[in-house]
C-alpha cells in the first residue's frame, strides 16, 4: 500500500503518470486530497481497485470550512466526491480531529458519507505539531478517549470505517497498544523520514538504514518521550493494532467479536468539554484562477490513511 500524502498531490504535474504507475505494480494507492482541484483533473486518472480518492474532511460544513479558513471547500469536496463515485473511482475519507469537534455534528457527517456511497472512514486524532497555530486545539490522551467514545461509540452499524477494530477500542480507550513508529514510514524527496511521518529528526537513504540506525527505544508513549505522551494517531498505532491482531488469540478472538456482533452497547462519557460549533468568520470562495495559489497557501498539517 502506498499513500500520497501533500500539500497537495494534484498539484504535482505528473501526478497521474505517478498513479498509473503504482498501479501497474499492484500497489493499492491512496490518494490523499482535499478535492479543490479533483473536479479539474479527475481525467488523468482511470477507476481501478488499486485506486482510491482519499478525501480530506474535518467535519460538516461549517466545521471544515473553519478548519481550513476556507468558506465553500466543504462544498466542492462533496461535488468532487459525487463525481468521483459517479464515475466509478474508489472514495474514501479521512478526518483529523481536534478538541472543538462536535460528537453529533461528526455523527451526522459519517451518515452523510455513508450515503454518498463513500467506501470508508479513517478518523484520527490531530497530533501536537511544535510549529503549528492554534495549539489550544489539540488533543490530550485522556481528551482523546473521552471525546471518541461520544464519536464513534454506539456505532451504526451502517458506518464504515477504514480503521482496524482493535485502534478504533484503543481510540476509545478500552485497549492497550503501543506505538509502531516504523510501522507506516514516510519518504519523501529528502529520503526516508526519521523516525516516523509526524517527528522529523533527520533522514536516511534507506528503509533499511532507518530500521538499523534509529533507537526506536526512544520513541512511543513507554519511552517517555514527551512528544510522544499524547499521540494516539493511526500512523503509528493501526500497524501495532494489525500484528496483535494476528499475533495474539485474544487480540484475534477480540477482533472477530467485534467485526460479526460490534462492542454492544456502550456507556458514553459526560460531555465534559465544550464543542466548537466549528462556525468562525471565513473568507469567500475562491475564483477559478486562484484555485492552485489558495491550495499551496492553505494547507494546515493533515493526516494521511
Amino acid at each position: 500500500m502506498v499513500s500520497i500524502p501533500g500539500g497537495e498531490p494534484l498539484l504535482h504535474p505528473q501526478i497521474g503518470e505517478i498513479v498509473a504507475g503504482l498501479v501497474a505494480r499492484k500497489k493499492y494507492v491512496y490518494l490523499c486530497t482535499n478535492a479543490i482541484l479533483l473536479e479539474k483533473y479527475i481525467d488523468q486518472f482511470q477507476p481501478s481497485k488499486y485506486l482510491s480518492f482519499s478525501i480530506h474532511l474535518d467535519g460538516p460544513r461549517e466545521e471544515h470550512d473553519f478548519a481550513v479558513c476556507l468558506e465553500g471547500v466543504y462544498d466542492v469536496a462533496i461535488s468532487a466526491i459525487k463525481l468521483a463515485v459517479a464515475r466509478g473511482f474508489r472514495v474514501t475519507t479521512n478526518t483529523t480531529v481536534y478538541n472543538n469537534a462536535n460528537p453529533e455534528s461528526m455523527r451526522e457527517m459519517f451518515d452523510s458519507m455513508m450515503g454518498l456511497g463513500v467506501e470508508g472512514m479513517m478518523i484520527s486524532p490531530g497530533y501536537q505539531y511544535e510549529k503549528a497555530p492554534a495549539q489550544e486545539l489539540f488533543l490530550r490522551r485522556n481528551q482523546t478517549t473521552n471525546l471518541f467514545k461520544r464519536i464513534v461509540g454506539n456505532a451504526k452499524r451502517s458506518w464504515r470505517f477504514n480503521l482496524s477494530p482493535l485502534f478504533v477500542e484503543f481510540l476509545k480507550g478500552n485497549w492497550n497498544l503501543e506505538c509502531t513508529p516504523w510501522g507506516m514510514p514516510a519518504y519523501n524527496l529528502v529520503g526516508w523520514q526519521r523516525p516516523c511521518y509526524l517527528l522529523s529528526e533527520g533522514y536516511c537513504e534507506t528503509y533499511q538504514e532507518l530500521l538499523d540506525t534509529t533507537d526506536w527505544s526512544k520513541y512511543g508513549r513507554a519511552s517517555g518521550n514527551p512528544k510522544c505522551a499524547d499521540c494516539m494517531v493511526h500512523c503509528g498505532y493501526e500497524a501495532t493494532a494489525v500484528a496483535d491482531t494476528f499475533g495474539s488469540l485474544k487480540a484475534f478472538s477480540k477482533v472477530v467479536s467485534l467485526t460479526l456482533f460490534g462492542p454492544g452497547r456502550e456507556k458514553l462519557p459526560p460531555d465534559d468539554q465544550q464543542p466548537g460549533s466549528g462556525s468562525g468568520h471565513a473568507s469567500s470562495g475562491p475564483a477559478p484562477e486562484q484555485e492552485d495559489e489558495l491550495v499551496r497557501k492553505r494547507q494546515l498539517p493533515v493526516l494521511s490513511s
